[in-house]
């Protein structure tokens, strides 16, 4: 399982988003103003930031927060399945 966070420069919330997944290892983190992050994030249809994605190690989507930021509990659930 990966956490995949995707963010941009004028994001109120995206600092407090990448606090909330610091603690983990597998974090791949997507600026959206970059033509990479930007590529990340239309392929899994995301249209706001902080999303905070979990998926599973075929590329899955498992979960996932579209504009808020779970407690890092939520995070911990969805990684130990």
């Amino acid at each position: 399982m990966r956490i995949k966070l995707f963010i941009q420069d004028d994001c109120p919330r995206c600092p407090a988003a990448k606090h909330a997944v610091s603690e983990f290892d597998a974090v791949e983190v997507y600026d959206v103003g970059e033509m990479d992050g930007l590529a990340e994030a239309s392929f899994h249809s995301i249209l706001s930031t902080p999303t905070i994605l979990v998926v599973d190690s075929a590329g899955n989507e498992v979960g996932g927060w579209r504009g808020v930021i779970p407690e890092p509990s939520e995070l911990r659930h969805l990684l130990a399945q």
